[in-house]
């Protein structure tokens, strides 16, 4: 069982994440933690993402298809598993459609956490991020300190107003296609308000997979 989720900047996807996985009994994984750790550990395709990395270029998606298939067959996602932000376009979509066939794993189902956008600048704006570990805070003052490594806590530029709304638009254009695929190959595609308490909304996530 996949599942996967979808969510404008901003709309709380990495907050639900561990909570819906918790409550699902499966894990997680992301692609940029599963690329990290495929580079810290020097796999081959780690190795290869790396040295794309290094010179400035994107890593194709066949190479982090590759590093997400591995992660896949790994036992500890046996029984299923959440994916933040492993799918981006269509062709990720395909591809990764194709590494579940052959796994024989289903993708259950899409969750997309909305909100609207000028919620979102609202938010984001008010978001600080510790310059370590990157744990997201909001209501707090730049400068103070973060309290999982007493790292300090900055505003990113990309969550200055101009720069969301620019993110908001690249993800409209990126995920309605994206949405679009999933509904006409027949997965369920399930649109969560994302409006509420934080249990609120894992609520509404829960429901729509029990539906």
């Amino acid at each position: 069982m996949i599942i996967l989720l979808f969510g404008k900047p901003g709309a709380g996807k990495g907050t639900q994440a561990p909570l819906l996985a918790a409550a699902l009994g499966v894990p997680t994984l992301a692609t940029g933690d599963e690329l990290r750790a495929a580079i810290r550990k020097g796999t081959p395709l780690g190795l290869e993402a790396k040295s794309y990395m290094d010179r400035g270029d994107l890593v194709p998606d066949a190479v982090i298809l590759g590093i997400i298939k591995a992660a896949l067959s790994e036992p500890r996602n046996a029984r299923g598993v959440l994916l933040d932000g492993v799918v981006r376009t269509v062709p990720q979509a395909e591809g990764l459609s194709a590494v579940a066939e052959e796994l024989g794993m289903k993708i259950k189902a899409v969750l997309v956490f909305d909100i609207d956008d000028e919620e979102i600048v609202r938010r984001l704006a008010d978001r600080v991020v510790c310059d370590t570990c990157q744990t997201p805070y909001t209501g707090r003052e730049p400068g103070t300190l973060c309290d999982k490594d007493g790292g300090v806590l900055v505003r990113r530029k990309d969550d200055e107003p101009e720069a969301i709304r620019n993110r908001l638009a690249v993800y409209q254009r990126q995920t309605a296609p994206v949405l679009d695929w999933y509904r006409q190959h027949g997965t369920r595609v399930a649109v969560i308000d994302a409006v509420g308490s934080v249990q609120d909304v894992s609520a509404r996530a829960l429901g729509a997979l029990a539906g």
